[in-house]
C-alpha cells in the first residue's frame, strides 16, 4: 500500500460524490468511502483502490501486481485526478466568500487526458448519467476486458478508435457528428498531435482544440478545467453559470470572473456547488482596460 499527503481541508464527500455520479460501468466504482477503477499504462494494466484516512490527511493507495512497475507514474496520475497536490490556503485567501461555504472543494482532474477529452464529448447536451451510460457503451464495446480480471474493462485505447466508422459510434447511441469527433481526436493522439499535457498557454490550447470537429468552447474549456487540470479557466456559456449570473452575457460574465484569477477554476466549482449565490452588487464595478475593478 502507498500513502499520499494532502493538505486540508478535503471534502472527500463532494469529490466522491462528483465521481460516483460519473461512474462508467465496468471501469469504476465509488463510494462514499472508496474509489476503484481499472487502468493501463502504457503495457502495465490493473486496479487501483483509493482510501482516504481523514485523521492522517493521508490517501491510502493499493495497486495491483500489474500497474507496480509503473506505480510512481500511476501515483503521480491519482494526484492529479483528486488534485492531493492543491494549496488550498492560498486559494481560500484568494476567493475569500465565495469559498466560505465550502473550503474542502477540490478540482477534479483525471487519470487520462485522452479519455477525458473523450468524456466530455460524449456529454455534449447530455446529462450526467446518460454521458455516464454512454461511455459505458463505448467501453464494453471496445474496451478490452482486464487481463487479471474479466469483470472489468480498460477505457478504449486511441488506437482502437482511430479505426473506427462513424456509424459504429452512432449505433451506440449518439448523433454522427459525435462519432466523427471522437475518431478524430483519436487519430491525433495516434499522430501525436494532441496536447496530452498540459500547454503552457493553456488559452491557446483551448483555441486549438475549437478547431477540432466536434468541439465547441464549452467542451474545449472543459477538456482544460480536467483534462488538463488548469486552474485559470471559466465557463461562461455553460447552462448552470449563466443562470448564476441573470441578466448578463457570457463577455460580462467572463469580465466579472476575472477578479479570481489565477483560481478561476476553483471559482466555478463553488459557484456551480453553491446553491443561491449571485454575483456581488453591493458596490459598483466598472470596465478599466479590459478589467473589472470594485468588488474584488
Amino acid at each position: 500500500m502507498y500513502q499520499l499527503d494532502y493538505k486540508p481541508p478535503y471534502d472527500w464527500k463532494w469529490m466522491f460524490g462528483f465521481l460516483a455520479g460519473r461512474a462508467v460501468s465496468g471501469i469504476e466504482t465509488v463510494s462514499e468511502t472508496h474509489y476503484c477503477r481499472s487502468f493501463a499504462l502504457d503495457n502495465h494494466q490493473g486496479l487501483l483502490t483509493l482510501v482516504p484516512d481523514e485523521a492522517a490527511c493521508q490517501l491510502n493507495v493499493t495497486l495491483s501486481a500489474g500497474l507496480q512497475p509503473v506505480a510512481s507514474e500511476v501515483l503521480q496520475r491519482i494526484k492529479q485526478l483528486l488534485d492531493l497536490d492543491c494549496q488550498p490556503q492560498t486559494i481560500l485567501e484568494s476567493l475569500g466568500d465565495l469559498s466560505a461555504a465550502r473550503p474542502g472543494l477540490r478540482l477534479p482532474g483525471c487519470m487520462d487526458t485522452f479519455e477525458q477529452s473523450i468524456r466530455a464529448i460524449l456529454g455534449q447536451l447530455v446529462s450526467v448519467a446518460m454521458a455516464a451510460k454512454l461511455t459505458s457503451k463505448l467501453a464494453q464495446t471496445f474496451g478490452e476486458p482486464l487481463a487479471q480480471d474479466p469483470d472489468w474493462r480498460l477505457f478504449p485505447t486511441p488506437e482502437r478508435l482511430a479505426l473506427l466508422r462513424p456509424e459504429q459510434l452512432k449505433a451506440l447511441g449518439m448523433p454522427l457528428k459525435r462519432g466523427e469527433a471522437i475518431i478524430h481526436m483519436a487519430r491525433l493522439m495516434v499522430e501525436g498531435k494532441f496536447a496530452h499535457n498540459r500547454p503552457a498557454d493553456v488559452e491557446h490550447g483551448v483555441k486549438v482544440l475549437t478547431t477540432y470537429p466536434g468541439i465547441g468552447r464549452w467542451t474545449a474549456n472543459y477538456i482544460a478545467l480536467r483534462g488538463w487540470q488548469a486552474s485559470d479557466v471559466f465557463l461562461p456559456d455553460d447552462y448552470l453559470i449563466k443562470q448564476r449570473f441573470p441578466g448578463m452575457t457570457p463577455a460580462q460574465i467572463r469580465r466579472y470572473a476575472e477578479r479570481w484569477k489565477p483560481w478561476r477554476s476553483y471559482a466555478l466549482l463553488h459557484i456551480w456547488y453553491s446553491d443561491g449565490w449571485v454575483p456581488s452588487t453591493s458596490e459598483p464595478s466598472e470596465l478599466v482596460n479590459g478589467k473589472i475593478t470594485g468588488i474584488q
